[in-house]
Order: structure tokens, then sequence, then C-alpha cells
């Protein structure tokens, strides 16, 4: 069987397609939009630069005119950028991904000069300016935080040409894509009986998660041998971001690249080392879990394709109109207004793209912009992990859908260490809500694993990648080469030591798994998926717990957006990060979830 068994985009029902003529009607208007604000874009930015000192009215002027025509710019790449991710074999929509992308980083670097000038103004003349001016007021926070950043913001000219960069440097991130996505070739997967099935991006997840243990092992090894015969272009495409990284780190004057990516969300280092430390002294609570599950599995040694195998003999069917059922009875709790507009987006105003089809980017996701609906790409395979995954990247999209409504465009990018938390949460209540109605041994067994399977990816494979991003970030600040052997090198070693001697070590194909995450690509994102689930299941608890106000507090944090920094949002929800006691909570909750599964197996 070969990819061509899977439907094209185009062959799927609108219905489970995300709603793109809500966007832009078709690509001619998109390219119309394109055309209207790349013309506009000199003149809408020339009349203000060098004008800022004038008056608090010019100031506010200009900053609308630069939100508006950012979020115009946002608007076309959410729309190509969705276009391309549904079919990356459609070149059309590639190529305007692409010029979207070069687009934006044109607008940066056309407005560049506005935060150079504000700084020279002062934050004593622009507080008063705030102050005095009502329209100007919403921008209180905003003037704080650039004073904030006042050190590291440089020069008109070095920021249009930081600016500009934008677009170029977007490249490696857009070649990874690109080669995985469109040009890899994966081998079939094979059955036990010697079926063959279909290979790829958007049918990984499901069969890894076979119970059939040759559907698992050829999967995994279809999947690393293609990554694996590509290690030094990987390797040196991500050599290259992380170099990029350490440029702009310099360029801002910085001491290190992680200092440098924390400072943007005004987040300490020690959040990140605090999470570090935590995951390391449990270490062996990830241990007994592989313990219990080799014994349940019968498997002499337990191998990495393993540790998602299924134990549950009996796994519920969940279709897609189920699933937005449950989740939505899960998020009870957060108010009917907050669950109709889940069920809204899901089944009527079509935020999601469902189904794997030829060409669908791997994962899934959630995007959007002032202006469009919070779209979600997903490959739905009609099972308790896809259901999962929804629920997961329904809790961004909602975080985005009331972000958007109770925020001005300069508060709407709220940051990833956030964006985690609200996705969590939403799989903490859904899973929740799943145990207490479904008590039948077989389903609370497979839901145990899609809760496995949950933390595994986000509490023990984003840390151990966060170690080995800090790693090599260390190494080319100090200006020491990586090759592509280093790299699979310490990755193998960073499992080697998370496994503990629980599974039979293949050091290549180990060693390779760092390429299959594009999002090392974002700088020091991953380490936000291991503070995200502790906070959330932390939320999780007060909500289910009947806390006073915990589901208002949860929902005012929701609203937010970036209008108050990061932590200082999650404390309104009732969460301090700055500490280690949530993932030491997190790690609380997994040991939990470890008994319980020694319980059901015996």
């Amino acid at each position: 069987m070969t990819e061509i068994a899977l439907p094209r985009h185009s062959e799927l029902p609108p219905q489970a397609t995300w709603n793109a003529p809500s966007v832009f009607s078709d690509n001619e208007a998109w390219e119309n939009e394109w055309k209207r604000v790349s013309v506009e874009l000199p003149d809408r930015a020339q009349k203000y630069q060098g004008h800022l000192a004038d008056s608090a009215a010019v100031v506010f002027e200009c900053l609308q005119v630069r939100d508006e025509t950012l979020r115009r710019a946002q608007v076309l790449t959410v729309y190509a950028d969705m276009a391309s991710s549904v079919d990356s074999n459609d070149q059309s929509a590639v190529a305007m991904a692409g010029r979207a992308r070069s687009l934006s980083g044109q607008v940066l670097a056309t407005f560049a000069f506005v935060e150079p000038e504000l700084i020279a103004i002062g934050r004593t003349r622009l507080r008063g300016w705030a102050n005095s001016e009502p329209r100007l007021a919403l921008y209180a926070h905003y003037f704080d935080d650039l004073f904030r950043k006042q050190a590291h913001i440089r020069s008109g000219e070095v920021e249009e040409l930081l600016g500009l960069l934008a677009d170029p440097f977007s490249g490696v991130g857009q070649n990874e894509s690109m080669l995985t996505n469109a040009d890899f070739q994966f081998k079939p997967a094979r059955s036990s009986t010697g079926e063959e099935l279909v290979m790829s991006p958007s049918t990984y997840d499901g069969l890894i998660h076979s119970p059939d243990r040759e559907v698992r092992r050829t999967a995994f090894e279809s999947m690393t041998d293609e990554y694996l015969a590509h290690k030094h272009t990987l390797a040196s495409n991500l050599a290259t971001s992380i170099k990029q990284n350490v440029f702009k780190m310099r360029a801002r004057r910085h001491d290190s690249t992680l200092a440098a990516t924390l400072f943007e969300d005004n987040i300490p280092v020690e959040v990140f080392h605090n999470l570090i430390g935590v995951f390391r002294q449990n270490l062996p609570t990830w241990q007994r879990y592989w313990a219990i599950k080799r014994k349940a599995l019968g498997v002499e040694r337990l191998r990495y394709y393993d540790i998602w195998a299924p134990i549950a003999t009996q796994p519920p069917t969940v279709s897609y109109e189920q699933a937005v059922t449950w989740i939505c009875a899960g998020l009870a709790p957060l108010g009917d207004e907050y669950v109709r507009a889940v069920r809204r987006g899901c089944l009527d105003e079509r935020w999601v793209d469902v189904y794997p089809n030829q060409g669908k980017v791997a994962g899934a996701f959630s995007t959007g912009a002032p202006g469009t609906h919070p779209f979600i790409l997903t490959s739905y395979h009609d099972d308790l992990f896809s259901l999962s995954t929804l629920a997961h990247e329904l809790g961004h999209s909602m975080h985005t859908y009331l972000t958007f409504e109770n925020q001005p465009i300069v508060y709407c990018n709220y940051s990833l260490f956030v964006a985690e938390v609200a996705s969590n949460f939403h799989q903490a209540l859904v899973r929740a809500y799943l145990f207490k109605t479904h008590d039948v041994a077989q389903f609370q067994l497979a839901l145990l694993e899609e809760a496995f399977a949950n933390f595994l990816r986000y509490f023990f494979i984003m840390p151990t990648l966060a170690r080995f991003e800090l790693e090599i970030h260390q190494r080319l600040e100090r200006g020491e080469g990586v090759t592509a052997d280093t790299l699979l090198k310490l990755m193998d070693d960073l499992f080697a030591e998370g496994f503990g001697g629980q599974l039979e070590i293949d050091h290549e194909r180990h060693g390779i798994i760092w390429a299959t995450f594009g999002h090392l690509y974002a700088d020091y994102y991953v380490y936000q998926y291991a503070t995200g689930i502790s906070a959330a299941n932390a939320l999780a608890q007060r909500v289910l717990a009947g806390k006073p106000h915990a589901a208002e507090d949860y929902l005012r944090f929701l609203k937010a957006g970036n209008s108050v920094y990061s932590l200082d949002a999650l404390k309104i929800a009732g969460v301090d990060l700055t500490k280690p006691e949530p993932v030491e909570a997190g790690f609380a909750v997994l040991t939990e979830m470890v008994d319980r599964l020694e319980k059901l197996v015996g």
C-alpha cells in the first residue's frame, strides 16, 4: 500500500476541512490583499517616522496603524500556512506562505523606527501621555514592557535590519518542514501478517499506537531510518538555526540564548532550571512505569516503539462527533457560553481540518489572527488519542478566541509559555470527566494509556529535548562545532539516562529522535510543554475541586492575552511557576497514574 491510498485534501467533504473562505474567498482575494498591504506599506509608516515626539495623538495613530498592518499580514500568513500545511504538495500554497512571511518581515522592518523613537521620548513623558490621552492608555503595559527591554533595543537602523532578517531566518525551519513533510519517502510499515500499511507523517501516530508490535517496529524504523539517511543535512540545518539564535542574542546584548529567549516574556532562567532539576529527580517515576508496562505487555525487553503500545485489548472507537460531545461535557465547569463556542467551532464554523490526507503535515496545531477563526490542523483517527489531541488544540483555540474577543491587537500575541497551559488544561478536564463517567476496566485502561502518552510527550520527551537544546546552544555559544554524530550521541546519552536501563538501547535510532521534532526551530519552545502540563493540572484540580472562583479565575487568565506578563497571568489563574512546587505536583499526578495502572494490570 502506498501514499496514494490516502485521499487528496480536495476529496474530503468540506465539513471536515478548515473554513478557508471565511478568511479569503479564494486565492485571488488573498493575492489582492497581499498587493494592497505591499503597496500601502511605505506610505502608512513614512508619515510618522521622525514625528512620534510631536504629540500623544501622533503616537496613538502610529501604533494603531502599525498594529493593524501587522494584523493584516498575520491574516495573510494564517491563510497561506493553513493551505500549505493541509497539502504540502500544493506548490502555489507553499509559495504563498513564503510570500506571506516575507511581507511580515517587511512590515516589521518598516515600523522598526517606532520603538527606538518611543524610547527616545522617555518613560516619564510617555507615561504622562498615557495618563492624559484616554486612547493611549491601553498601551500603558506595552510602554512599561518596552522600557524593561530598553537595554536590548538597538538603534532604528539596527532594528530595521533585524526586522528584515525575519524572513530569511525563517528559511531553515521551512527547509526542515519541506524536507520531512514533502520530500521524505517513507517505506511502508508492515503488520505481523505481512500487510503493508501507509507510513507518512500524518499516519505515524496511528501506527505507533498499534497493538501489533511488528507494525510499531516497522513504523518506528521507517521513520527514524529516513531521518538517519538525511542526518547530516538535518544537523547542519539545526546548527544554522541555533547560530541564528546566537547572532540575535549577541545583537541584542544578552548573556546567553536562554536568557535572551526567556527575557522576551519576562521569565527568569530559574523557571527553566527548576523544571530540569525536578525532572531529573523524578526520573525513577518514569522508570517504574516502564517496568510495569514491560510486564503488562509480556515482552522480555521494552523497546522505544513499545512505550506507546496499548495494554487495553478493547479500546473504544471514538468518532469525531462523539469526541466533540465528550470534550464539551468535560469542559462544562467552564460554563455554557464557553462550551457553546467550542461546539460551534467544531461542528458549524469549521475551525478544524479533521482527517489525514496526502501531503498533510505531521502533528497538530492551532493558529489564527484577529479577524479569523482560531483554526486547528489535526489528523483524526477515531480513538481516544485523537480525542485528546483535539481537546489539546481546542485549548489553544479557545485561548485565542477569548483573547481576540477581549484584547486590542497589541495584546493578542500571548506567549507560548501560557499557551501550553491552556491546551493541557483542556486535556486534564476532559480526562477527569471520562474517568468519572466510564468505569469499565478496558475503557479506564485505554484512558490511562492516552494520559501516559500525553505525559510521556510533555513530561518526559520535551524536558529531555530541552536538555538537548540547552547543551547544543551552549556549545555553539562557546564557538564549538557540532556534527550529526555529536547530536546523535548527545540525544542517545540523555535518553539512556532517562530510561534508566528499562529500555533496550538502539543507539542511532534513539539518537536521531531530536530531528523528528520541528519544535527545535522555535528557540526554547519545548520546555514550555512541561511547565505547561504542570500548571494545567494544578489549575484543573482547583476547578474540579470546586475552589471558589477557580473557573472564573481561569477564564480571566485566558482573556488577559499578553496584557500582563505571563507569570502574572498564571498567578491570576492560581498557580506560581517561579517555584518548583507546580512541577513537583505534576509528578504527583504522574505517580498517582502509575499506581492506578499497577492496580488495573496487577
